[in-house]
């Protein structure tokens, strides 16, 4: 919103008549100043960074330093629980496993039972769609990456608006990189309830064929990623965009201190290991915890934590006693 000069009604018609713009001592036209983005209420942010925190006594949590949202962004005030997977395949995750409807009663009902165990923190449901896979096979670039057609994606986008869900679209870039991936899904990403995941685990800097190593990301890859999506929101005028890093161990993200803050954008590192519960705690209090970036999400497998028996897929009530508490949670 611009603010407007209030001249004088002689020199306004002066203006008028001239013909001409207002210039500077130069002889350049004055550029008009646009009003600074408004951020959030950062009293209410604060106190729900501290509650979010969960009593932390490490000094980690809340990050200090980092820059208010601009207003308009769902952290930490909303946490968001996503249900992640491809709609080509049954074995990626509940996503593709389940039609429509079905999918939207068993997420409802994830819903619900996160507003229970924690009424002060009201859920934002979400449809995380893998938009590019890692394959064991080169496509006709040599990438190993498969980009999902734009007709998958709108249908993505479609089961989302069935109950009111924001998107994450989701890159295993595989051989090829964010630099190339990212701008692929421009079209979407300009759009304000779309919002970008990477998963440094498929990102071959190697040259590796996908799934037969873990892969990696530096922190340039996901401030690229960053800047990215902060141009987006800054030149459309939208709300803070969320990017979601998948990691689960110690060499799938570099340099984590280098990663930059903007009030455009917040960033979730994602806890994506399965395996029984002490495993699962013990690499988010690793990976996750210690090294904090700005906000925290965890991954429940419905089957994969069940491998070994007798285990069972953590609960909300069992997450919400980590410090800090996920804000992030993600069904596959």
């Amino acid at each position: 919103m611009n603010f407007k000069q209030f001249l004088p009604i002689a020199l306004a018609t002066v203006f008028i008549l001239s013909g001409c713009g207002q210039k500077n001592e130069s002889g350049s036209k004055k550029e008009k100043k646009e009003k600074p983005a408004e951020t959030t209420d950062t009293l209410a942010y604060n106190q729900k960074l501290k509650y979010i925190a969960n009593g932390d006594t490490t000094g980690r949590w809340p990050v200090k330093g980092q820059p208010y949202p601009n207003a308009g962004a769902i952290l930490p005030f909303k946490r968001i629980v996503a249900y992640y997977g491809n709609l080509y395949s049954k074995k990626m995750g509940v996503l593709g496993e389940y039609p429509p409807k079905e999918l939207w009663r068993k997420l409802r009902a994830e819903v619900a039972a996160w507003e229970k165990i924690d009424p002060a923190t009201p859920v934002q449901p979400a449809i995380h769609y893998i938009a590019a896979v890692g394959q064991g096979i080169p496509m006709k670039d040599g990438s190993y990456c498969k980009r999902m057609p734009e007709q998958q994606i709108d249908s993505a986008l479609a089961i989302a608006k069935m109950g009111d869900a924001i998107v994450f679209l989701d890159l295993q870039v595989a051989l090829s990189n964010v630099k190339k991936e990212v701008p692929k899904l421009e079209k979407y990403l300009k759009m304000p309830h779309v919002n970008l995941g990477i998963d440094p685990e498929f990102s071959m800097k190697d040259g590796s064929i996908p799934g037969r190593k873990i892969g990696t990301m530096d922190a340039s890859d996901i401030n690229f990623c960053s800047d990215y999506l902060a141009k987006i929101v800054r030149d459309n005028n939208l709300p803070p965009k969320i990017l979601i890093v998948h990691r689960f161990t110690q060499g799938m993200v570099k340099n984590y201190k280098n990663i930059k803050l903007h009030p455009e954008v917040q960033i979730v590192m994602n806890m994506d290991g399965w395996g029984e519960p002490i495993l699962k705690f013990s690499t988010y209090k690793s990976y996750i915890s210690r090294e904090p970036v700005q906000f925290t999400g965890f991954k429940l497998f419905y089957k994969n934590d069940l491998r070994k028996k007798p285990n069972h897929m953590l609960t909300p009530a069992e997450l919400m006693v980590l410090k800090p508490q996920p804000i992030y949670i993600q069904y596959q």
